[in-house]
């Protein structure tokens, strides 16, 4: 493949555009996460994609988990959800690179191809579901080749498979991208993003678009999950009404960490 960069397409919107802002955010949203107690890394995270005034302290509560392990982690399968573009299956953004504020993230492009992902260009072109959990990788695992991997339509086993190839060892993370219920009063959203969140506990396969955006990949997930007897654990759950929005119409944001059994 022809050296290729994606350029962001959403910095100075949901995130600062200024290396030194956006480096400044990311390492005091992590600091201000209080340590877990965990012994081990997590195998997977599900992780929110809003602006970060709205979902980034979410989303360091999960990646604060990675960081103690971040220099063994040598890949991240990253999957989430196109917005802009239906994409039909899986799809790769084309490109070699990913670029951020913070620099430069290698495509893993012999991963992608073992399991059969085409590159849409104009899927990921302006989709942010991905583009937001850049910084925090290159902040927690700044080693690690991504893997990028868009979708609108897949059935649970199709991602299941293609994560179960890329599944590896703890040089391995996976990452998926998704909010959760969108513009509903602040305790309508709150009811019920505590019933998915339990269903994803659950290890439930058929969580609604409605109830998670990125559903196509968290039941892909929670799948392979099933298979591999994974521990899901909740590790955060909050709306934009917690954090930077009103409480009329609210979006709701949950990080989980699975573990795989010691």
């Amino acid at each position: 493949m022809t050296d290729t960069v994606r350029a962001p397409a959403v910095a100075g919107m949901f995130y600062p555009a200024s290396s030194s802002e956006l480096g400044s955010l990311v390492d005091r949203l992590l600091a201000a996460v209080s340590p877990p107690k965990q012994t081990a890394c997590p195998k997977a995270l599900i992780v929110p994609h809003a602006g970060y005034v709205y979902s980034g302290p979410i989303a360091a509560s999960a990646f604060a988990r990675i960081a103690p392990f971040g220099k063994q982690i040598e890949r991240v399968v990253l999957v989430g959800p196109a917005h802009r573009v239906f994409v039909d299956g899986l799809a790769s953004p084309g490109a070699t690179r990913l670029r951020t504020p913070l620099g430069e993230l290698e495509v893993d492009g012999d991963a992608l191809a073992s399991v059969g992902v085409a590159p849409n260009v104009a899927a990921h072109a302006r989709e942010h579901s991905l583009e937001v959990e850049l910084p925090f990788l290159q902040r927690v695992a700044p080693n690690a080749k991504i893997v990028p991997i868009a979708t609108s339509r897949a059935k649970p086993e199709t991602i299941g498979k293609a994560l179960d190839a890329l599944w590896g060892g703890p040089e391995t993370l996976i990452v998926i991208s998704s909010d959760l219920s969108h513009y509903l009063p602040y305790a309508e959203g709150r009811k019920l993003d505590e019933q998915t969140c339990a269903r994803i506990v659950a290890l439930d396969t058929t969580i609604a678009g409605d109830q998670a955006c990125g559903c196509t990949g968290i039941n892909g997930l929670l799948w392979l999950a099933r298979q591999k007897q994974l521990r899901v654990e909740l590790v955060d759950l909050r709306s934009s009404g917690d954090t930077a929005g009103t409480r009329d119409e609210v979006v709701g944001y949950a990080a989980f960490a699975l573990y795989e059994a010691a």
